[in-house]
């Protein structure tokens, strides 16, 4: 926990999770163009056969698990604001039984 705000937390949260889901889903948008790439990139030879030495490939293999790195790291960013988000509203709710027992 930090002694800031939790509404800047949530700020600052919320940018790192907007930035990570635009790299996640930039990747994830362009697969197909980068699989279309390195196929066109060995040369004449049938689209199957093409397809399946790139799906084989180090450079294929590196940049799935580059787009599932960048969709989990955009998850998490978005669990930690449904964190802050929660310890907001349970401060909410404490705040408020604390004001309902001093009237009593």
């Amino acid at each position: 926990m930090s002694n800031l705000p939790i509404s800047e937390e949530y700020r600052i949260v919320a940018k790192q999770w907007t930035d990570a889901e635009a790299a996640a889903s930039l990747l994830e948008d362009t697969k197909s163009a980068v699989l279309s790439q390195m196929m066109v990139a060995l040369g004449d030879m049938p689209i199957s056969r093409a397809e399946m030495q790139v799906k084989a490939s180090d450079d294929w293999s590196d940049f799935i698990h580059k787009m599932v790195e960048a969709r989990k790291k955009a998850n998490l960013l978005k669990v930690q604001l449904e964190y802050i988000r929660m310890r907001s509203s349970e401060w909410s709710s404490l705040e408020a039984s604390k004001r309902a027992e001093m009237r009593l």
